[in-house]
Parts: structure tokens; C-alpha cells; sequence
């Protein structure tokens, strides 16, 4: 089942340039990040927060060097202060966004899970994205195949899954096309930056 090395779709929109790799790319693609009253650095997600920003890949080498090379005071030309913890700030941030677009798809019908209902979509072509809990067991999930055409999500964990369906745990849950799907895959790609896979490319969003 293969489900890597398929190049990256670029969506319409405003590009930024990442200041830990000098690349410029759609904004989707980074971590913007704005400063408080006292200077404190703070990662917005959302690209909602009001003021300056400054942007970084989504990637977590590209975070830690920003970090480490005190790259932030830099972009804002101003003395910051960089919390400690901020790159796995960013990555609980991300995945509480996958979860909650994830968990609104399901409240408007387009999301599904359970072995069953994604087999049934699956087989029928009514699932555009399908996902797996990067901790389930490997046999299971080689029972079900990415869609035609379509996406693969697996880096979430069973209990992340499980928040979004209102559940202890999830294995398999798929999206159907529209809605908010494009927006999942776009930020579960964002939070795939921030976690190391070694899964041999069955990580990767695959078109």
C-alpha cells in the first residue's frame, strides 16, 4: 500500500518566507507567530492574533533552529522572550485544531470511524481521506487502502482520534470529499512537521 513521495499540493493564497530556512512558500505551510505586550513569543496557529508576525516552517528542525539561532528577535528587529517549551507548544496546538476540525466534520455527517463504516465508505467511493491511528497494529491497518485520488492521515494517535469522535479510542476513520477535508489534511500535514515518523513513508499525506 504504498502512500508516500507524492509532491505536496499548493493551495491558493498569500506566501510567506520562513525565517529559520529562508524558503518562501504558501502560508499554510508554516507556523506564524506573534509577540505579547512583555515581548513573550507565541505561536498562532490560526493566523488570527493581531499585530507583527513572523513565520516558520512547519517543520520541527526548522522551530528548533529558529530557537536556537535566536532567529525570532531577528524577524521582529526587537528583544523576545522565547518560552522553552514553544516547539511542542506549536505541535499541541496542531493537534488540537486536527481534532476539532476533525470533530466538526463528524457533527455535519463527513467524518465516519470504526473498521465497518470505513470499509463500507471505502468501498462504495465515499471517502476521500482515510485515518489511521499511528499506534494501532500494522495488520489491521493494511486491510484498508487510501482512496483512489485520495489522502492518507496516520500520525494521529488512537486517543487523539478517539477525541474527535467523542470516543476512548480510534483505529480507522475517513472524510469525505468537501467540507472541511481540505482543511483537515492542510493542518494534519502542518502537524506532521512537528512529529518525527519513522514509518517508511506511510506517513504522508498521499494524493
Amino acid at each position: 500500500m504504498g502512500r508516500g513521495g507524492v509532491q505536496k499540493e499548493r493551495s491558493e493564497g498569500p506566501e510567506r518566507k520562513c525565517i529559520a530556512t529562508g524558503e518562501v512558500q504558501p502560508r499554510y505551510g508554516l507556523i506564524r507567530f506573534v509577540t505579547g505586550p512583555d515581548g513573550q513569543v507565541f505561536p498562532d496557529v490560526a493566523s488570527k492574533l493581531p499585530g507583527r508576525g513572523v513565520y516558520v516552517s512547519a517543520d520541527r528542525k526548522a522551530l528548533d533552529t529558529a530557537v536556537g539561532k535566536k532567529l525570532f528577535a531577528r524577524g521582529f528587529k526587537a528583544q523576545v522572550t522565547v518560552p522553552q517549551d514553544l516547539v511542542d507548544e506549536v505541535e499541541r496546538q496542531l493537534s488540537r485544531r486536527v481534532i476539532e476540525l476533525i470533530s466538526l466534520a463528524r457533527k455535519s455527517g463527513d467524518a465516519v470511524a470504526g473498521y465497518e463504516k470505513v470499509k463500507s465508505w471505502l468501498d462504495r467511493e465515499e471517502a476521500w481521506v482515510l485515518i489511521q491511528a499511528v499506534d494501532g497494529s500494522g495488520r489491521g491497518k493494511s486491510k484498508l487502502s487510501t482512496p483512489h485520488f485520495g489522502k492518507y492521515i496516520g500520525w494521529l494517535t488512537a486517543d487523539e482520534l478517539g477525541a474527535a469522535f467523542g470516543r476512548q479510542t480510534v483505529i480507522h476513520a475517513a472524510l469525505a470529499s468537501g467540507g472541511l477535508a481540505k482543511r483537515v489534511v492542510e493542518e494534519a500535514q502542518r502537524l506532521r512537521g512537528l512529529r518525527d515518523m519513522d514509518d517508511g513513508g506511510k506517513g504522508r499525506a498521499e494524493g
